[in-house]
This record gives structure tokens, sequence and C-alpha cells, in this order.
């Protein structure tokens, strides 16, 4: 291979030598993230160099997910999704990732070297461009595989492991003490006979490793030139003042280490990943390998989202000053990706990702959110890319404060009495179901109850205007798809549609759409299996919304329009053998609930306006006749 042009760096007491042959990029990038408060701070991201970080208190962000976090089992990424997953790293803001193990497959290979290609040359417009590394073994083979792969980035990285514990070295590579250093040295050279001048050294098993050979191998691979250290504890070992000590022994021992970064790898098997990556970093190491959603070898890697916004909001007060270059609005949007992918299911309990991160169920803890959020919330939703909507979630421990809030942000302008009535009625169904969702709390207030004396609670919610009777449909691949739907209306009357549609659900949906007419937008279907076989049960779901004058009465009732307010939405479920009656009786369940909430609404509005007189009571009152006329 032919060498490429290079230039020199001063780096502490010894020169470090990198490419130049790539396009020249920016030297500084402007980080902000959204506080409690929601203002912006802005700090430069320090210029890369590859083993020295110009600002002591900035912590590099090293995002394995890629490599360590493909590696759960059943995490297997494709290369499109590896792609995919990259760009949004990048778009994070992590100073380094790891995109793979090019050596492992001819696929593997492909995909980090696309990605150094595309998103190791994406600079964007601040400057910034991630460093793209790649994990070999410390064989030439290994070495040669994986610079090809990720030589073609502007900032490219090798990053080499070889174990130093006695465990490792006697029963896994069978090698003496002596041979561990030569064969870690010969790598280094070998690397920078091909270009490679960003080295990293991983001394697998680091925690178990003795300290004074410790010492003695990351001098020597220095002196070879390595430029980041990466100390691991493999197999989440350490407690956190071990791995501090671990960290600051080896400042203090080990020769040439002031020319170097140090990294931490810390894996959760003791569920300590998090906290012994903070204590190294805390007791001098100025990098740290993590994953999105914390994936990773068996129990997992340190959480990136975790040890990033321990900083965000505790580094200046508790850490010294210590902060990274991450943009926390990315990463929810980082995690849904990661998850959706890799199959691997965020906990719903999980710091920042999980889905009850910024959920309160308990009636004190509500009450304490509606009057100030900073009660029980140390960072806002929205700072992490989630959406910004009510964090509270109705369950049989909410309070009536609660359920008032959401009726108000529902639309419902109700007396006290109303919602004391409602309250009751919210309880009683509480203690039978773990959550009470929005649509279920539309019901409490839009069905008629004396209707409903003498049946369960849950048996008067699916009380409805509309109910199906039969559904013929004829469909193949020699026919159009044609849907002949019953329907019983709220005057008792049976109408028969037909509807002709894209497939035998779209066509049933039309046929319903001709007999009930409501201004509504299907905006989210889906249908699964319970279990597999060709017999088994569908469960499908079913979301709509208003539109036009509906759609413009449910925006005035919440909030007059304004972007933060969530679209009201109705949906409806079912479960049956056929996926087409299920599917059927779901989007009817969701009309069903859309003309109560109508009608209740109207009448709420109605009575107010038979008080007012003049021009705006005129107004309101035709808002609310062409209401009516949407669901006749």
């Amino acid at each position: 291979m032919a060498m490429q042009p290079k230039c020199s760096l001063q780096a502490g007491s010894r020169r470090v030598v990198v490419p130049t042959s790539r396009p020249k990029v920016k030297p500084t990038h402007v980080v902000r993230f959204q506080t409690l408060n929601g203002s912006e701070t802005g700090r430069k991201r320090p210029e890369y160099v590859a083993n020295r970080i110009s600002d002591p208190n900035y912590v590099r962000v090293l995002d394995t997910t890629l490599r360590d976090g493909e590696q759960s089992p059943g995490a297997t990424l494709t290369a499109r999704e590896k792609l995919e997953i990259a760009r949004q790293l990048s778009q994070l803001g992590v100073d380094v990732i790891e995109a793979g193990f090019p050596v492992s497959s001819p696929a593997d290979f492909e995909a980090v070297k696309q990605i150094a290609i595309e998103v190791g040359n994406e600079v964007q417009e601040d400057g910034y461009v991630p460093v793209i590394c790649g994990m070999g073994r410390t064989v030439f083979k290994d070495l040669e595989r994986t610079w090809e792969a990720v030589r073609h980035a502007q900032r490219p990285r090798v990053h080499m492991v070889l174990a130093t514990s006695e465990i490792h070295m006697q029963h896994k590579l069978h090698m003496t003490r002596d041979q561990v250093i030569e064969n870690a040295v010969a790598a280094c050279k070998h690397l920078q006979s091909m270009g490679c001048y960003d080295i990293e050294f991983c001394a697998e098993d680091a925690s178990r490793s003795d300290p004074a050979f410790l010492y003695e191998v990351l001098g020597a691979v220095i002196a070879a030139g390595a430029t980041t250290l990466n100390i691991p504890d493999t197999v989440g070992w350490s407690m956190p003042h071990e791995y501090s000590a671990l960290i600051a022994g080896i400042k203090a021992n080990t020769k040439g280490v002031d020319g170097v970064v140090l990294s931490t790898h810390c894996h959760d098997d003791l569920g300590l990943a998090t906290a012994n990556s903070l204590a190294g970093v805390l007791a001098g190491a100025r990098q740290i390998e993590c994953c999105v959603n914390g994936i990773g070898e068996r129990a997992g890697n340190a959480s990136l989202e975790q040890v990033v916004m321990a900083m965000a909001l505790r580094g200046e007060e508790t850490m010294g000053g210590l902060w990274n270059g991450i943009r926390p609005v990315h990463i929810y949007p980082a995690s849904r990706m990661v998850s959706s992918y890799s199959g691997m299911i965020v906990q719903p309990h999980m710091a920042i990702v999980g889905a009850n991160a910024f959920s309160h169920e308990s009636g004190m803890h509500q009450d304490g959110i509606l009057k100030h959020r900073e009660t029980y919330q140390i960072m806002t939703p929205e700072s992490v890319g989630l959406p910004k909507d009510t964090s509270i979630v109705l369950g049989k421990l909410s309070g009536r404060k609660a359920v008032s809030s959401r009726l108000e942000q529902l639309g419902f302008g109700l007396s006290a009495e109303e919602v004391n009535d409602v309250f009751k009625r919210f309880k009683a169904l509480a203690d039978k179901k773990k959550n009470v969702t929005d649509d279920d709390l539309m019901d409490l207030v839009t069905l008629d109850h004396e209707e409903c004396q003498g049946l369960e609670q849950e048996e008067c919610l699916g009380h409805g205007q509309w109910e199906l009777g039969y559904i013929q449909v004829v469909h193949g691949t020699m026919n159009v798809p044609t849907s002949a739907v019953t329907l019983k209306g709220p005057d008792g009357v049976t109408s028969v549609a037909q509807g002709v549609g894209t497939g035998p659900v779209d066509a049933t949906f039309k046929a319903i759409d001709s007999l009930v007419k409501l201004e509504a937008q299907l905006v989210d279907y889906s249908a699964q299996s319970l279990w597999d076989g060709s017999q088994a049960p569908v469960t499908a779901r079913v979301a709509i919304q208003p539109t036009g004058a509906l759609g413009e009465l449910a925006k005035q009732l919440r909030g007059g329009g304004s972007v933060e307010a969530k679209p009201l939405q109705f949906s409806g479920q079912d479960l049956d053998e056929d996926i087409v009656v299920c599917s059927a009786r779901a989007y009817l369940t969701a009309l069903n609930k859309m003309i109560g909430w109508v009608n209740a609404v109207n009448r709420k509005r109605g009575a107010a306006s038979s008080s007012s007189a003049g021009s705006a009571g005129k107004e309101e009152q035709q808002q609310q006749d062409k209401a009516h006329m949407a669901v006749r």
C-alpha cells in the first residue's frame, strides 16, 4: 500500500503523525443542549488531536453500539441499519463511532467501510465530523482488514485488543507476559507502517490484571505509538472505588501516560457500569466507551444516555466541570432507532429513555408535578428528545387534580360537581384496569350512564352508537378487493354499504365510512398475531383523529392549534381469528368514541352559549352546527 503524505503534531513529550491527504476539518464545534429551564448553553468542542485533549475537563464519548452493542445475543444489524444508526450517532454528536469488527465477516467489513466513506466524511456546518473506528485483534490480518475498512474516513482509528489478565493469558491466549508485550508493540508498529496513526490499545480484562504488569504493557504500547489506552472492566467485576484506583494507579505509574488519552469501558454485570465509568473519568480518564440503551455483551455496557446526562446535569457542580459534546435532544430518537433495529426492548423503568422515566402515577407526585415540574423531575422530557406532553399516567393511585387536569387538556370544561361524578367512575374503572387511557376518560364523560345501569364499568365503556352486523369480503389476485358491511345505527336502523379499496381491510373501512359519514382521518393501524400459526387470533389496533370542522374544534379546545398541543386521537382495539372482522370492530370503536366526544362537547358548549348573546354567541353556535352536521 502506498504511504499517504503525513504531517506531525506535537503532543506532550512526543510527536504523533497523522495523515493530511483528507479535506481539512474546522477545528471547533459548538455544543448546545436544552437545560431544565429550556435555555441553551454553548461550548467549543476541543480540536481533535488523537493523543491529547486541549481542554482538561472535556470527556470524549466513544459509542460502541455498532460493535459491542451488536454482540448482544439476537441483536444482529444489517448494513443498512448500521449506516442509519451511525448517521443518528453523528447527529447525537459522539466523538468516536466504533462501527464494527471488520474481520468478523465480509458483511461487517462492507458496513464499516460504508460508514467510514459516508458518515466519516459528512462534515457538519459547525465543523464536527466523528472519528470512525474499527476493532481487531493484534493479529496482523485483523489490523490490515480493519485499517482497510476505516481508512476512508477523515478521522480513522483502529482499536486493537489484547488481554492482560493472568486468567486470559493462561487459558485463552496461551501466551506469556513477554509474548503479550511483544505482540502488542508489533501490532502498533504494523499499523503505523500502513499509515494509521490514531491507535487505541485495549488491555482486555484490565480490572483483573496485575497492576505492575499492566503498567508495563501500557508503557510499551505508548512508546510504540498508541494514542488512546482503553482500560476495560471486561466482566463488570470492579466496584467504583476500585475502578477509580485502577485509573489513578495507571496515571501515576505508567511511563508516557501524559501523552495519551485514557478510556473507560465498563460492563454491567453487577449493575455498576455507569457508576464505574464516571468514577474513571473523575480519576483522570478522558474518554468513556458506552452504548445506546446500555446494550452489549451479557448484561450490557455503560449506558450512553446515563453517562451523558449525569455530566450534563451534575458535571459542573460535583465533577469539577467535566463535560462532553453530546446533543441530548437526539438521545431519545437514537434510543428508539437502536431498540427497533436491534430488537432489544428498553425496559420501562430504565433511566432517561424508559417508558416510565418521565411518568407519574402517584397522586402525591402528580400534584407536585402539576404545581411545579421540578418537584419530581430533574430534567425535562424534551431535553432528551421526547415530545412535550403531559407526564401524568392515570391509574388507581391518581388523584382528583390529575384527572381534572387531563379532562381540561381533552377539551372538557366541567363543573366541580361534574368532575366529582367522573372521578367516582374513574376510580371504579382504575381498580379493574392498570392504566386509564384518554379514550377511557373520554368515555367516562361522554357515555349516557343511564344506559349503562346494571353493567360492569368496562362493559359500559364498550357501549357505542354504531354496531357491526355482517361483513362479506371478496379479494384475491384476480379480484378488486371489495367489502359489503351491515351496520346498526344510533336510530336502531340497519344499513348496508359496499366499499372498494387496496385490500380487504381498506375496502371494509371505506364501506363503514360511507355509512357513518364522520370527518375523520386514519392515522395508525396495526395488526398482530398473538402466536405462531395460521389459525392464531389477531389483535388489531386503529387510531383516528378529527378533520375538517371537527379538527378545528379539537384544536380550539386543545390550545388553539398550538404546536405544543398533542393532536386529539381516538383509538379502538379488538381480537378475532379473522383479521378483517377485528379490524372493522376496532375501527368502529374508534369512530364511536369520537362521536361520543363530539356530542358531549357540543352539549357543554351548547349549554354555555344559550346564556350568551351577540355576534360571538352566533359564531359559536355556527361552530357547533358544523360539528353536529359532521356526525349526521
